[in-house]
């Protein structure tokens, strides 16, 4: 049976989402497990779960657009190769201060599927056909990663 201040703190995820996220890190501080809204914390740390493998992959995904432009793209190299660089070099930076040991086994799983979006999205802006790019992806994800 919910306790009073249970059923209060469902409430206040309803009213209040960032209220709530307090008192629920208050009674986890203070060890008051019995207290806590289960289903709504729940629920949140799969959205946390969501945002941050969505958030890595569209990095990743970034960065093999922005190789294939470079190794693809020779129309437009001379003209737009430093700006590519440059933003394979900020999604690199962005993604190093994101990662954990389960994000990048995570990225491991899902690397060909980011392939394929990325491979699409440049077939879309160069307008190269699609049998220019490698059916697999060339990259390990270790070379992705790495800023040299």
């Amino acid at each position: 049976m919910p306790t009073l201040i249970n059923t209060n703190l469902r409430d206040l995820y309803e009213i209040d989402e960032h209220l709530w996220l307090e008192e629920t890190i208050n009674l986890l501080k203070t060890n008051r497990l019995n207290e806590l809204d289960i289903d709504n914390l729940i629920e949140e740390l799969e959205s946390v779960s969501r945002r941050d493998k969505a958030r890595v992959e569209s990095l990743v995904e970034q960065i093999i657009i922005h190789l294939l432009l470079l190794q693809y793209w020779s129309a437009e190299s001379d003209r737009n190769k430093k700006h590519w660089q440059l933003e394979i070099d900020t999604f690199r930076h962005q993604l190093e201060k994101l990662l954990t040991t389960n994000l990048t086994n995570h990225l491991e799983i899902k690397l060909e599927t980011m392939y394929q979006y990325a491979v699409k999205m440049v077939s879309k802006k160069t307008e190269l056909n699609l049998n220019t790019f490698p059916k697999n992806c060339p990259y390990t994800l270790r070379e992705l990663l790495d800023n040299d």
